[in-house]
C-alpha cells in the first residue's frame, strides 16, 4: 500500500513538472516572438527547389532569344557635318547612348557614321528606334538579322519621347508583339537585345530594377513636353543598344532601350527603356498623322514630398501637387486650381509626376478624362477635355500624304529594291505626284537621285532637302524607262 502511494506521488510530481515545463516553454516562445525572425516565420515563402524536385532554379532564355533576335535590326546612319545635328547628351551621369561613332571624338570636317538598333513591329517593314539614333541622318541603312540590307524611310520622329518610326520596303518580316508595360513588375526577368559596339544580335538578361523613373534627361535637352516614365533594368546594355528591344520572359516587347546611368559612357549597372505603352501611341500617331498628337492638361506638377506635406499641412504623400494652372487650359476649364492634389486619372492612382505624364501622354487632344483630386482636405472629382499645345482640340497633320512625302508641290515615295536594281541605282526617291508651277517640268515616275548635287537616299530626305532649298533647284536622276534626266525647278 505504501509502495502504491509512493508511485502515485511520483506520478503527480511528474505531471506537475511537465505542466511547469510546458508553461515555461510557452512563455519563452512568447518572448521569442518579439524578434523579427519570429515575426516573419509565418510569412509566405516560395517553395524550395528540393520541394519541387529540382536541384537548382532554371532560367532559360533561349526561346526568348529565338523570338527576339530576328526582329531586332542594326541601324547605320550617315550624318553630314552640321553642328546642330550632334547627338543629344543628357545632364550629369545620365545620358543617351553615344551611338554616333565609338571614338567619341567628332570630326570637325566631313560626314560621319553612326549606329544603333531598331525593332521590327510589323511584318510590312515598320521599325521603331530612338530619335537620337537617326537625328540629322541623311541616310539610314537597316541591316536585318539575316544580313539583308535596306535604305529606310523616316516616317516621323518625336524628340519628346526620343522615339522614331522607320519603314523599309519588305514584307513577311519577323516582328515582336507588344506586351503591356503597365503590367511589368519590379524584379521581373527581362532580356535586352541590340547591337552594342557593332556586335550584332547581342542578348543580355537581367531584372526590372524599378519603374516610373524620371531622370530629367529629355527635358534637360530642351523638350518642355518630354515624357519620362522609364523602365529601369540591370540587363547589360551599352552604346549601340539604343532603339533595341527590352523583352519579357514571354518574348513580348515591353520597352525601347534608350539611356544609361554612366559616368564613362559605357554600361555601369543600369539602363532605361521607354515603356512600350507610350511607344505604341507615338508610333500610331506617326503612322496615321505624320506627327505626334500631344494632349496637354495645362498644369505645373510637383512631386509630393515630406517637406512639401509639412509646409502645406498635408496628412499624407499621395497624389501629385499642382503649383500652378495655365490660363484657359483644359485643367483650368475643368475647375482645377493651384494647390490641388491630383489623386487619380480615369480611376488610376497618380502618385508621381512621371506616372501622370505617361497617362496624359497616351491620350489625344479632344479626349475626356475624369480627374479625382483633393482640395483643402476634401476629395472632389471633375472631367477635363484635353487640348493640344495651341489650346484647341484640333488634330494636326504633318506635311505627309497617304502615299509619300511632299514639298514644293512634289510628292515623293520610296523606290522598291527591284526597281533600283533594274535601273542600276543604289538609292533614290520616286516622284508620284506633281502640283503647281513645277508640273510642266517634272513627270510622275521620275526617280530623283540627287538634289543640288547631294545624294537622295529616301523620299523623306528628298522632301526635307526641298523644304530647306530656296530659288533654283537642280534635280538629277532617271526616268521610269531608265533614261537619264536633269531638271531645274524653282521653289519659294
Amino acid at each position: 500500500m505504501k509502495q502504491f502511494k509512493k508511485y502515485i506521488v511520483l506520478g503527480l510530481i511528474a505531471v506537475a513538472g511537465g505542466f511547469v515545463a510546458l508553461t515555461l516553454n510557452n512563455w519563452m516562445n512568447g518572448k521569442k516572438g518579439d524578434t523579427f525572425e519570429a515575426k516573419q516565420a509565418s510569412h509566405f515563402k516560395f517553395a524550395s527547389s528540393a520541394e519541387n524536385g529540382l536541384e537548382k532554379p532554371i532560367f532559360d532564355f533561349t526561346k526568348v532569344a529565338e523570338v527576339a533576335n530576328p526582329a531586332v535590326v542594326h541601324i547605320r546612319v550617315r550624318i553630314e557635318n552640321q553642328a546642330s545635328k550632334q547627338p543629344m547628351e543628357g545632364a550629369d551621369m545620365f545620358e543617351f547612348f553615344k551611338d554616333h561613332g565609338f571614338n567619341f571624338e567628332m570630326p570637325k570636317q566631313g560626314p560621319r557614321e553612326g549606329s544603333g538598333s531598331g525593332v521590327i513591329i510589323a511584318q510590312d517593314g515598320y521599325i521603331i528606334t530612338n530619335n537620337h539614333v537617326i537625328n540629322g541622318a541623311s541616310k539610314i541603312d537597316v541591316v536585318l538579322n539575316d544580313k539583308r540590307s535596306y535604305v529606310a524611310e523616316l516616317i516621323g520622329a518625336d524628340p519628346s519621347t526620343d522615339l522614331a518610326l522607320l519603314k523599309i520596303n519588305e514584307n513577311s518580316l519577323p516582328f515582336l508583339s507588344f506586351g503591356n508595360s503597365d503590367n511589368v513588375k519590379v524584379g521581373e526577368w527581362v532580356v535586352a537585345v541590340g547591337n552594342p559596339f557593332n556586335l550584332t544580335s547581342t542578348v543580355t538578361a537581367g531584372i526590372v530594377s524599378a519603374k516610373g523613373r524620371n531622370i530629367d534627361l529629355l527635358r534637360s535637352s530642351g523638350n518642355q513636353y518630354a515624357i519620362e516614365n522609364f523602365i529601369q533594368t540591370d540587363a547589360a546594355i551599352n552604346p549601340g543598344n539604343s532603339g533595341g528591344a527590352l523583352v519579357n520572359a514571354q518574348g513580348e516587347l515591353i520597352g525601347i532601350n534608350t539611356a544609361i546611368a554612366s559616368q564613362t559612357g559605357s554600361y555601369a549597372g543600369y539602363g532605361f527603356a521607354v515603356p512600350v505603352n507610350i511607344a505604341k501611341k507615338i508610333m500610331d500617331d506617326l503612322l496615321k498623322y505624320g506627327q505626334v498628337q500631344r494632349a496637354v492638361l495645362g498644369i505645373q506638377i510637383q512631386e509630393m514630398t515630406a517637406a512639401l506635406a509639412e509646409e502645406k499641412g498635408f496628412k499624407d504623400l499621395k497624389g501629385v501637387y499642382i503649383p500652378g494652372v495655365l490660363e484657359k487650359s483644359a485643367a483650368g476649364k475643368a475647375g482645377l486650381k493651384k494647390g490641388d492634389i491630383i489623386l487619380k486619372i480615369n480611376g488610376k492612382e497618380t502618385n508621381s509626376p512621371s506616372v501622370l505624364q505617361e497617362m496624359i501622354g497616351k491620350m489625344h487632344p479632344g479626349d475626356k478624362v475624369s480627374i479625382t483630386y483633393r482640395r483643402e482636405g476634401s476629395v472632389k472629382s471633375t472631367e477635363a477635355t484635353l487640348l493640344n499645345k495651341e489650346g484647341n482640340q484640333k488634330m494636326e497633320i504633318a506635311d505627309k500624304t497617304s502615299s509619300g512625302f511632299s514639298a514644293a508641290g512634289i510628292t515623293f515615295e520610296s523606290v522598291s529594291p527591284d526597281v533600283l536594281k533594274k535601273l542600276g541605282l543604289k538609292y533614290g526617291a520616286q516622284i508620284s505626284k506633281v502640283e503647281g508651277a513645277n508640273k510642266k517640268m517634272l513627270s510622275e515616275g521620275f526617280i530623283v537621285t540627287h538634289i543640288n548635287k547631294q545624294p537622295v537616299y529616301s523620299a523623306s530626305s528628298a522632301s526635307k532637302m526641298l523644304k530647306a532649298a530656296k530659288g533654283g533647284v537642280l534635280l538629277e536622276g532617271k526616268n521610269a524607262d531608265g533614261s537619264d534626266n536633269v531638271v531645274g525647278i524653282k521653289v519659294k
